[in-house]
């Protein structure tokens, strides 16, 4: 059955995030913040990668709609990303290689990424939170000096 161009593409509805764009965003860049104050390089790897998984949520939330599917089936934000926003194929084929260590960062395992490879990753989801803004036409406004919360 041919999809019709004019309507967005569908993601299972049970995978839709709960908050607007805007709102995702928002927790995507405190979550860079919070990274970059992060010393242990496990927790700073799977910190930065977590808010590049929230940008993603944002642009889902923004572009897809709903389509009832069966709940039991799992699917990765970074395929359902590919779907929404092929222009960004790289991006979720990179953080999706990415994930496999997040989650072992996260379990504590030790020296599962280097100091390298947490910096590396947390300016590559500076760069994707900030392409994904921009995609959006929400783009970040960095707070003034002194003025930050």
């Amino acid at each position: 059955m041919p999809t019709n161009p004019a309507l967005p593409p569908t993601v299972p509805a049970h995978v839709l995030p709960h908050r607007t764009p805007a709102q995702l965003l928002a927790v995507s860049r405190h979550g860079l913040v919070e990274a970059a104050r992060t010393r242990p390089d496990g927790l700073r790897y799977a910190t930065a990668h977590l808010a590049a998984l929230r940008a993603a949520a944002a642009l889902l939330a923004a572009r897809a709609r709903p389509a009832p599917t069966r709940r039991h089936r799992i699917t990765s934000v970074w395929v359902l990303l590919s779907t929404v926003a092929p222009e960004l194929d790289e991006w979720a084929a990179f953080f999706a290689a990415a994930a496999g260590k997040r989650a072992a960062a996260e379990a504590g395992i030790p020296r599962v990424v280097s100091a390298r490879e947490a910096d590396d990753l947390l300016r590559a989801a500076e760069q994707f939170v900030a392409v994904v803004e921009t995609s959006l036409g929400l783009a970040h406004q960095p707070p003034l000096d002194g003025l930050a919360a």
